[in-house]
């Protein structure tokens, strides 16, 4: 008797556990994005095997378990926080000095024709300028310290997030505007209450391509005589023929870049759900 009622336990608790797995498993599966870690994953495994069987050398291309080594031995001598962090902060300051100019200027060129048509032909065509020919003149400005990496920065950020912002606000229907008119609201409140919520979804395009930018811009900004950051891994490799700290220093700039930008989109989705804040 005693002994059946222990089965029927151990079914029970069986059970349990399958249920448990179910739900864990699919919870897993969207947390790792599903499909998308599939391809990633089989070039990693083509990669390492390549490497194993010779078929690429190694000084060109070493095996994703030596740039993995590397990168261990960066988070155990502090190298990979020195570095890492001092770009990030870099880029950061950039993202903000830059999206801050941009939405004072792109406020002004959406709310104010005559505004517009003065100074939207000449952000054009600074826009037009390659990143890499403002380093000189930066250098020039301002020598080869942080502040001439940040305005580099800021300047890759400036361009994407006054666009989005000039867009947003000119695409706003007019119906609303007048609406808002009827209720004598203020241009102030015009503003907050109707203009910048309706603008919000083109803004966050701008930002997330800015802080894309951003991570492009910082490259060139590392290489004005940078002794510390992610640009100066990249260097340090190629001057030591180390394509295991060139390729490490690459899947660090996509991984941090990667977080930041998950960073932007949380904070969009909770701003979303926050909206009827803005009323």
């Amino acid at each position: 008797m005693f002994g059946k009622e222990r089965n029927d336990v151990k079914a029970i608790i069986l059970d349990q556990e399958k249920v448990k797995t179910r739900h864990i498993l699919p919870n897993l599966w969207r947390l790792t994005n599903g499909y998308g870690w599939l391809i990633p994953l089989l070039l990693l495994i083509v990669w390492e095997l390549a490497s194993h069987m010779q078929w690429v050398e190694s000084y060109q291309l070493p095996a994703p378990s030596t740039i993995g080594g590397t990168l261990y031995e960066w988070l155990l001598d502090g190298t990979l926080w020195t570095h890492g962090s001092m770009t990030t902060l870099r880029v950061l300051a950039g993202f903000f000095l830059g999206s801050i100019v941009a939405f004072i200027f792109g406020i002004c060129n959406g709310l104010f024709p005559t505004v517009h048509q003065l100074t939207d032909p000449l952000i054009q065509g600074l826009r037009a300028i390659p990143s890499l020919a403002w380093v000189p003149l930066f250098v020039l400005w301002m020598g080869i310290g942080e502040t001439s990496k940040v305005v580099l920065i800021a300047v890759g950020v400036f361009f994407p997030v006054y666009l989005s912002v000039v867009s947003g606000l000119q695409q706003v229907p007019k119906q609303w505007i007048e609406v808002g008119r009827l209720y004598q609201l203020s241009r102030l409140q015009l503003v907050r209450k109707i203009l910048l919520p309706a603008s919000l979804p083109s803004c966050f395009v701008g930002l997330r391509s800015g802080l894309g930018l951003g991570w492009m811009f910082v490259v060139a900004a590392e290489l004005m005589g940078a002794s510390e950051g992610l640009g100066y891994l990249l260097v340090m490799g190629q001057n030591t023929l180390s394509p295991d700290m060139i390729i490490a220093s690459i899947v660090l700039f996509a991984c941090i870049g990667k977080i930041t930008d998950w960073i932007l989109v949380s904070i969009q989705r909770r701003v979303y759900k926050g909206g009827s804040q803005w009323s």
